[in-house]
């Protein structure tokens, strides 16, 4: 395995347009698992660990800017990301262990494109942005456009993920972060739930986001949920309505860590108890 050290973005950018196929290595978390499995044998991997600059969390006005090399444990330390996104602070508490949250990233979480990210749910709701770099210059993507379908993005040849923009929310009603695993730590999800909600003084629904995540090749928000609840106040009846449809939304699949029906299922309720929780 050889190995490229860049110790600048620029010489880094230089280097992945010159070796396209070199794999991206933020925190390694997944791709060590992989390489000790032999499956990565021989690939030129591209270490971004020496670019100090993606490890800053910056703040303006409008918005926060988190590097793509900030960790998962360095956003739960943040002061401004505990007061102004607290989704994205539970489920960064929810990957692995300590020594994980120390190591793993939060673009490499990103561009590793896992079904399972837990991440992805409480980005989806921020409204995310992804900005990408190369040497041919700067874009930015919605986070719900980053994804192609599983391990599989929409990132250009010769592009890495910068930083991620997540405009201040105005404070929501009621908010919601749940992941379900076999166990209560140190699990892989078999579903991931985010929800935002704002009401009207009338008790109407101004505004809901909701997302689940590990239910399908990439996370979803439940736009038609959130369609139809808008206006309307969540009494016990509109809430059922509302619950029926969510498989118009996500089909969930099966696989080694749970089922279709299991995952349908614990949606439901999670979707239920979210919209009831301020009733």
């Amino acid at each position: 395995m050889k190995v490229l050290r860049p110790h600048s973005v620029d010489d880094a950018l230089e280097l992945y347009e010159r070796h396209p196929d070199a794999v991206p290595l933020a925190g390694g978390t997944d791709f060590m698992v992989a390489w000790n499995g032999g499956s990565e044998n021989g690939r030129l991997i591209l270490d971004l660990s020496a670019l100090a600059s993606w490890r800053r969390i910056r703040d303006t006005p409008s918005m926060l800017r988190l590097g793509a090399l900030v960790t998962h444990w360095q956003l739960q330390q943040e002061t401004l990301v505990k007061k102004k996104f607290p989704l994205l602070v539970d489920a960064c508490a929810t990957i692995g262990g300590r020594q994980i949250q120390s190591r793993g990233t939060l673009g490499g979480n990103i561009a590793n494109a896992s079904p399972a990210g837990d991440t992805f749910a409480p980005l989806a709701v921020y409204d995310a942005r992804v900005r990408l770099r190369s040497a041919a210059g700067r874009r930015k993507l919605p986070f719900m456009d980053v994804f192609a379908g599983v391990k599989k993005t929409h990132l250009r040849p010769g592009e890495l993920i910068e930083l991620v923009e997540l405009d201040f929310p105005k404070k929501p009603a009621r908010q919601f972060f749940r992941k379900v695993g076999t166990r209560s730590a140190s699990a892989i999800s078999k579903t991931v739930a985010a929800g935002l909600l704002w009401l009207r003084r009338d008790g109407t629904v101004r505004e809901l986001r909701f997302a689940l995540g590990s239910m399908a090749p990439t996370v979803r928000r439940l736009y038609s949920v959130e369609s139809f609840l808008l206006g309307k106040k969540p009494t016990p009846r509109v809430v059922k309505e509302a619950v029926a449809l969510l498989e118009a939304d996500v089909d969930p699949i099966d696989d080694l860590r749970s089922t279709r029906f299991y995952r349908m299922e614990v949606s439901r309720n999670l979707l239920r108890a979210f919209l009831r929780s301020g009733s």
